[in-house]
């Protein structure tokens, strides 16, 4: 299966340590999951796309993305296929106007679904959908429903709105397709739903199934000292309330970052005001 990465923060950070130079980072990580990158950074609110087919690792132009991006908000996949073709059309992240979107997962029996889940596509997305892939039918489906509550372009959207409609739209999804997979590596051929959203102010990340987890504070932070964000919660557990940043990785990243694994079934979020908030299904 794939990997995930996404970063919220109160400041620009560059995110070379957390692609490149961690014991684990996802460039090393795609010498298992080799088809293909993806880099979606925020710049004035605008997300700006890199992708590959090919492998990170090794590959100059994911060293050279690592080490220029400085963002607020990033979303970073590294793809093991398991539907559709290596190109680059399948390759994630998947944009729409100012959503992101990353999956790490699968639809069980796809092919016998598609007709099903694309006829519950909103026309109108449904022209936009390029690649062959059932994440980005999966991206398309969650934007037919936030598209039917007005939510695609409200500016500064709430994020319990957003989150309410998300979950609503998953377990919509799970009607058609049936529940995913209660098992970790119960085989790429079962259903699992893990998946990072964003629209470069709100992030949230839904547990499907595959593993996924989560860093709000670090043991210390080493900017300590000459961060003018640096606050308590930078160094501190905080549940449902303020923090400086949020960071999330299919595998704990080796550094001063404290991590915890989401719950089957849940969700964690950030809003624009970078409140914290932890869902369970």
């Amino acid at each position: 299966m794939c990997r995930l990465f996404g970063f919220r923060s109160v400041i620009n950070s560059q995110v070379h340590t957390s692609l490149i130079e961690a014991e684990n980072a996802l460039g090393h990580q795609s010498n298992y999951h080799p088809d293909g990158w993806g880099v979606s950074f925020y710049l004035k609110g605008s997300p700006h796309l890199i992708k590959s087919p090919g492998a990170a690792f090794g590959d100059s132009i994911f060293k050279k993305v690592s080490g220029v991006v400085s963002s607020q908000t990033v979303i970073a996949h590294i793809r093991k296929a398991t539907l559709g073709e290596n190109s680059i059309l399948n390759t994630h992240p998947f944009q729409f106007g100012k959503w992101t979107f990353a999956h790490n997962g699968n639809i069980k029996d796809f092919e016998q679904l598609k007709p099903i889940i694309l006829e519950r596509i909103h026309p109108e997305l449904r022209r936009f959908i390029l690649g062959t892939t059932d994440s980005e039918l999966f991206f398309f489906y969650l934007l037919t429903h936030l598209n039917q509550q007005n939510l695609i372009d409200t500016v500064h959207l709430d994020y319990n709105t957003l989150n309410k409609s998300v979950r609503e739209a998953v377990e919509g999804l799970i009607k058609i397709i049936g529940e995913y997979s209660k098992i970790d590596n119960a085989g790429e051929q079962e259903t699992y739903l893990t998946f990072i959203l964003t629209n470069g102010e709100i992030m949230l990340a839904h547990q499907g199934g595959k593993h996924l987890n989560y860093s709000t504070y670090k043991k210390k932070c080493p900017d300590r000292d000459s961060c003018p964000s640096f606050g308590q919660s930078c160094e501190a557990p905080t549940t449902n309330g303020l923090i400086n940043h949020l960071i999330f990785s299919s595998e704990p990243l080796s550094g001063e970052n404290i991590w915890r694994p989401l719950k089957l079934g849940q969700i964690v979020g950030i809003d624009n005001g970078m409140k914290l908030t932890i869902e369970d299904r």
